[in-house]
Formats: C-alpha cells, sequence, structure tokens
C-alpha cells in the first residue's frame, strides 16, 4: 500500500513481545484506523526480543506496507525501554503509545487526537474498568496509584497507564531524560505542560497471556516509587529513630530497675536476643532501601545505551527517522 503523501502527522508506537496470537486481530483494526486518521501515520512496531513469529509477521508487513515500520531489540529490555525505542523512532507531530493485545482499544486514538486539538500536549487514557483482570490485580492497582500519588513529588494520574499521546514538543523534552530504570508515565507527568484526558473501560486480552505477571508489576512499582519519591528514604530515617527511641526507654527502665533492686528483673538472654534481632533487621531493611537508591546511581554512571536495536525495516521511507546516539546503538 502506497504511503500518504505529506510530512508524517500521527506516529503510533506498539510495544510487542510475543503477540503472535493477537498480531491478525491488531493490524486489521490498526488498517481500519489509519485510514480514518485525518493525516499522515505510521505505526511503529518495538519487537522486545520476541520468541515466536511476531518479528517475521511484522517485519513483512513493514516491507510491503509503507506506513508500518519495524524496530528488532537484541534482547528483551523490557516494556518502558521498548516505548522509549519506538517514541525516538516517531517523526510525528502527535505521538501515541499503546499496547499490542487490544487492551488499549486503537479506536480510542480517535478521541485522544481530538483532545489533542483542542490544544492539549499530554492526553491520557484513563481506565474506568479493568475486565479479565483478577480481584487480586484490580486491588494491587488501584493501591498502587493511590500510594503512589501520596508519595511522589509530581502529580501522576490515577488508573492511567502508558495509553496516551503526546505532542511533540513534549518528545523532545522528554528525549533530554536519558535515566536508565524508566517509569515513562511518571517522566512525562514530570514535564508538566497542558494534559487532559480520555476515559475508557479496558478489555480483556484479545489472545495470548499477560506480559505484565506479578514480578514484572512489582518491578514497576519500585521504578516508581524509587524514581519520584525519596519517601521510603524518609521512612528509614524515622523508623530508625523510632526504634532508637524505643531502645532508649527500654535502657532507662532497666536502669531504674536495677537501681531499684527490683525483684521482677530477670537476668538472661532472652530479651536480649530479641532486641538485637528487632535492631538487626531494621538495620539490614534501612541498609536494604539506601542499597537500592545507590544501585540506580550505579545504574547510571555507566551510561549504557537504553537499548541495541538489531533490525529496522521500514525507516529507508523515511531518512528523517532517526535515532538518538545516547539511547541506542544499532548492530
Amino acid at each position: 500500500m502506497a504511503a500518504n503523501s505529506g510530512p508524517i502527522r500521527y506516529s503510533l508506537v506498539i510495544p510487542v513481545f510475543n503477540e503472535e496470537a493477537v498480531l491478525p486481530i491488531l493490524l486489521r483494526r490498526l488498517d481500519f484506523l489509519l485510514s480514518r486518521l485525518d493525516g499522515p501515520a505510521e505505526a511503529i512496531f518495538v519487537d522486545d526480543g520476541s520468541s515466536d513469529s511476531s518479528s517475521i509477521v511484522l517485519q513483512a508487513l513493514a516491507a510491503r506496507d509503507a506506513r508500518f515500520r519495524y524496530i528488532g531489540l537484541s534482547r528483551n529490555f523490557g516494556h518502558q525501554v521498548a516505548i522509549t525505542a519506538g517514541m525516538d523512532a516517531a517523526q510525528g507531530e502527535a505521538i501515541i503509545v499503546m499496547d499490542a493485545d487490544l487492551q488499549d482499544p486503537p479506536e480510542v486514538i480517535e478521541q485522544l487526537i481530538a483532545k489533542w486539538h483542542e490544544g492539549n500536549d499530554v492526553v491520557h487514557a484513563r481506565r474506568l474498568s479493568r475486565e479479565g483482570e483478577s480481584r487480586f490485580k484490580r486491588a494491587t492497582a488501584h493501591l498502587f496509584y493511590r500510594l503512589l500519588g501520596k508519595m511522589s513529588s509530581v502529580g501522576i494520574p490515577a488508573d492511567v497507564g502508558d495509553f496516551r499521546l503526546i505532542d511533540r514538543k513534549v518528545l523532545d523534552a522528554l528525549r533530554q531524560m536519558p535515566e536508565q530504570d524508566r517509569f515513562v508515565r511518571g517522566m512525562i507527568a514530570w514535564l508538566g505542560f497542558r494534559q487532559a484526558e480520555v476515559t475508557f473501560h479496558r478489555l480483556e486480552r484479545a489472545a495470548g497471556e499477560t506480559k505484565y505477571p506479578l514480578f514484572k508489576m512489582i518491578r514497576l512499582a519500585m521504578n516508581a516509587a524509587l524514581g519520584f519519591s525519596d519517601l521510603p528514604l524518609r521512612l528509614a530515617i524515622w523508623c530508625g529513630l523510632t526504634v532508637s527511641a524505643f531502645a532508649l526507654l527500654y535502657g532507662g527502665w532497666v536502669v531504674v530497675m536495677w537501681l531499684s533492686n527490683d525483684a521482677h528483673l530477670v537476668t538472661g538472654w532472652s530479651s536480649t536476643i530479641v532486641l538485637l534481632s528487632l535492631l538487626c533487621g531494621m538495620n539490614m531493611l534501612m541498609t536494604g532501601i539506601v542499597g537500592l537508591y545507590v544501585g540506580r546511581i550505579h545504574a547510571e554512571v555507566k551510561r549504557r545505551p537504553l537499548y541495541v536495536v538489531q533490525k529496522r525495516a521500514g525507516f529507508d521511507r523515511n531518512e528523517a527517522a532517526t535515532v538518538p546516539a545516547k539511547h541506542a546503538i544499532n548492530e
């Protein structure tokens, strides 16, 4: 299919990881969506180290349809980094990030664009419901967004994932934030700009299995907490002060009992062992929290690229689609 003439107006960034089961449905709906948009558009698929046939399907699509591009990363770098790789290559005036599993309905993109036309620089897609997810996952997601809102120094919208539209000037500002442990939705919130939202009902996966199991959810939550709040450090300080205060009170109480020859004062190891265990446990906890922050500093100072691109397809039709050297290395 021939490419739309003129400069690209809309860039869709779609990270993909082992989504061969859902790709046929996704591509049909994207084809229909792109034909309805009010300007030339591109869809950039970022293959985050898939081991199924996703890469074969997407490379073939990029070869025959000028609206589609393919970026194949050399291994699985993670969802947030895959989003970054796609945004680095995007050439549109407006950039829309969505997942490939169709839980983010492509049809909502037209609503995002309508809000962008009203002059908003960032348009979030906020979830009204989460179909097909367990009660545990819904409860933990609700708790995560509320706790993050309390902890963070910036206003991160609740019940909003990475499904959003950002203006070109927002993307240019985002590219100046090269941190390694990325929480893209928090980074965009930190930037500010004029923001709006649309609401939608998040659907059940069209096919395949979730790519965000509990472990990855916990890791994302830790990145969010450590990247946008120093509350864990301040809690460690207050916990240390509290335990120290109780230890001093207990020591004073023991001294008073000893001076008064109180018969209830029992000489033994039990209380000593319990107290030592408590203090050691608190010390290890606080050291671990500080270690997490130090580990993030260590990752930053190594200055490794965020990702490595193994293969690109479809970009030869658009010479302007370059990847900044500070983020990527092409093999």
